[in-house]
């Protein structure tokens, strides 16, 4: 039997090879190009739009730990990953056209599969997996609305500026990774700031003109894309603690670290763009050049894009899907709109989505993926029960315990690593 896989973001492209990879047709719907969300610019399939990075490859973190249970699933998302990669130290990012181009590629080649280039306004008949992101809205929305039969829930979401290399004033910056991890030269640019330089940009960001958002003030800002602006808000020295933490960087002119430092990450695999590292932001354009203008090194920076902020919606989900990303036999929902958060997060929910639909289709018992791996702890997180649900990363509390404690955090995080991936190797051979 075909089915269905409506949206081809990072959640829809992986849900529709995890399909075809097992033997089952499929149609894959994508609006671009005849019409394009608030958000997307590019016709390819799986665009990244607020960052270029997929966040830790470390095995001791848990996004890094759900990278590789994903790259023994075959996952579409990550081989592309792998061929877009770019310098980022520790983290994985990569370049956003090659990375969507690859799988758009992939996708359009496959045998299996039949890609259709048009809106669709209602949930078609038979096997249906809906990855149409968290900025769904119209008649498809309302039909969705109908089948749920439950209000959406919201949240905003905001991007960060993206800056060209050569506006960079690199006799203020410096390159370097955090710890002197990554590349030799150092993987990021950093702007570093004196406590002064740090107290006059502070001062400017808190009476900085913003962009409105409609319905902002009365709603809730996911945490981990907080808009830099409302987090100088909960207090002077906050952002210290967040994007512009100096921890484990050093000043090459002065040998001492600054009291704060603004990294910016290379966007592309030409190297000639760069992004503001947790600047996610919904100040008008003229007050982002304004203000971000006073961090050094940035004074005459030119822009390639600026940031945004939108409005998401998501399924509450607890009480509509199961722990496979299921509203009923035959329809699945996946991505951004069912709770999960972030890129990886988002493509493995596909991941689980495409793997179970095919296991139904072909009568096979559906895989549990049990909550010692990333994926099922996912899953188990987006269908229990919960009274304030709110989008949730990849995170190892949300996974079961180790049956004895270990003390040392790195220790500890492999032993669940480890768990983890043993689970994964046995269930490669039953689904």
């Amino acid at each position: 039997m075909r089915a269905t896989v409506i949206g081809a973001g990072l959640a829809g492209s992986e849900a529709a090879w995890q399909l075809a990879l097992r033997g089952v047709p499929v149609t894959l719907c994508e609006m671009k190009p005849a019409r394009f969300s608030p958000a997307h610019k590019m016709e390819g399939f799986a665009e990244l739009v607020c960052s270029n990075s997929l966040r830790s490859d470390r095995l001791e973190n848990a996004v890094g730990l759900l990278k590789e249970e994903m790259r023994r699933l075959n996952s579409l998302i990550m081989e592309a990953a792998e061929l877009a990669r770019v310098p980022a130290g520790g983290s994985l990012a990569v370049d956003r056209e090659r990375f969507s181009g690859h799988i758009t590629r992939k996708l359009n080649e496959h045998p299996l599969v039949t890609v259709v280039r048009e809106e669709l306004r209602a949930l078609p008949e038979g096997p249906v997996i809906v990855a149409t992101g968290p900025l769904t809205d119209g008649e498809l929305l309302e039909a969705i609305q109908r089948e749920t039969g439950r209000e959406q829930l919201s949240f905003y979401d905001a991007a960060a500026p993206i800056v060209y290399k050569d506006s960079i004033d690199m006799t203020k910056a410096f390159r370097a990774s955090r710890y002197g991890r990554g590349g030799e030269e150092g993987d990021y640019i950093n702007c570093p700031m004196t406590r002064e330089e740090y107290d006059a940009f502070y001062r400017a960001l808190l009476t900085a003109e913003t962009a409105p958002v409609h319905g902002f003030e009365n709603d809730k800002v996911f945490e981990g894309c907080m808009p830099v602006e409302v987090m100088a808000v909960r207090g002077r020295e906050t952002l210290c603690f967040g994007p512009l933490k100096p921890k484990g960087l050093t000043d090459p002119r002065t040998g001492r670290m600054p009291f704060a430092v603004l990294q910016l990450r290379q966007d592309d695999a030409a190297d000639t763009l760069y992004n503001l590292v947790g600047f996610q932001t919904r100040l008008r354009i003229p007050e982002q050049k304004r203000v971000f203008g006073l961090i050094p090194g940035l004074e005459k920076a030119r822009y390639a894009r600026y940031g945004v902020m939108h409005r998401n919606t998501f399924l509450n989900s607890p009480e509509l899907l199961d722990c496979r990303f299921r509203l009923r036999e035959g329809l699945y929902f996946a991505g951004q709109m069912t709770g999960v958060e972030g890129y990886i997060e988002s493509a493995a929910s596909g991941l689980v989505a495409g793997v179970s639909l095919a296991a139904e289709l072909q009568g096979r018992p559906l895989p549990d993926f049990t909550g010692e791996t990333v994926l099922g702890a996912m899953g188990r997180y987006i269908s229990t029960p919960n009274r304030n649900f709110q989008p949730m990363n990849a995170n190892f509390g949300v996974m079961d315990e180790l049956p004895s404690r270990i003390r040392n955090k790195r220790e500890r995080c492999l032993a669940i690593a480890e768990r983890s991936l043993s689970r994964i190797d046995q269930l490669k051979s039953t689904i």
